[in-house]
């Protein structure tokens, strides 16, 4: 089997419950794969900025499919950049007022954007996934900014729910994905994960069937589909396992890294 590409994705996948990964392990298998020729493609909801300080060492030699596919970053290059119209960023925040259980977080480009009255608990929690966060006084007059993603945060119980309420509400403005722990992404139709990780293997030359990927959420769905080697976590979203060839061993037991060790022949 010749698997030339690994695309993982990062919470509840990549990442322990700690925020973390067994980084002596990793380093070791970089080295083998960087021998191998096989590319290591983060592939996240989460914003650039913040996932490339999960390798600091080496950032510059990755590839980011961040944003759920709407940034897409090789070796400090852009490869691709969604935009949402101006317009259909209007609607959909009007839409979204009448949510009112749920919290809202604009992506762009250059920084994401949370409105300055939101709850201090909630900005913390984006500060997590957004290291480029502003406070502004209204989402409405954001502008100077490539917008490509919305980031919605609903109490957990609710979201099977508000999903259904957003699918029904916006129609095919924007398409709702879970990306875990309550958190809901809008993302621009036609582009995910998958899309993503297309544009990258134009890049290299890469085919699907050389494709591993490694998910747990439903905003990893399309990317699993996509790859020839898809492996979904045991701590994964149920109708997420059904999707993948594979069920691993959770993201707390170096699921991801023993599996990559596999395919490496290692």
């Amino acid at each position: 089997m010749t698997v030339k590409m690994i695309a993982v994705d990062m919470d509840g996948t990549f990442l322990n419950s700690q925020q973390d990964y067994d980084r002596e392990k990793f380093s070791q298998l970089y080295q083998v794969m960087k021998q191998q020729g096989v590319r290591f493609v983060i592939a996240s909801g989460n914003q650039y900025y913040q996932l490339k300080s999960f390798f600091p060492e080496i950032e510059g030699e990755l590839s980011f499919v961040a944003e759920n596919g709407a940034y897409v970053v090789s070796e400090g290059e852009e490869i691709f950049t969604g935009e949402i119209d101006p317009e259909i960023i209007q609607e959909v925040l009007t839409i979204l007022a009448k949510f009112k259980q749920g919290h809202t977080i604009l992506c762009g480009k250059n920084s994401a954007y949370v409105n300055e009255d939101e709850p201090d608990s909630f900005i913390e929690h984006g500060q997590k996934y957004y290291h480029r966060l502003k406070k502004v006084p209204n989402l409405f007059d954001v502008k100077d900014d490539t917008l490509f993603k919305f980031a919605l945060s609903f109490p957990v119980e609710q979201v099977p729910e508000v999903l259904v309420q957003l699918h029904e509400a916006l129609g095919d403005k924007v398409i709702p994905v879970s990306s875990g722990h309550g958190d809901i992404d809008l993302i621009i139709p036609g582009i995910h994960k998958a899309h993503g990780l297309m544009k990258l293997q134009e890049l290299w030359g890469i085919k699907n069937h050389e494709v591993a990927a490694f998910g747990d959420s439903g905003n990893d769905l399309e990317m699993l589909k996509h790859a020839g080697y898809s492996y979904v976590m045991s701590n994964g979203q149920p109708r997420v396992k059904v999707a993948a060839k594979e069920i691993i061993l959770s993201n707390d037991e170096n699921g991801v890294l023993l599996k990559i060790e596999e395919l490496l022949g290692n």
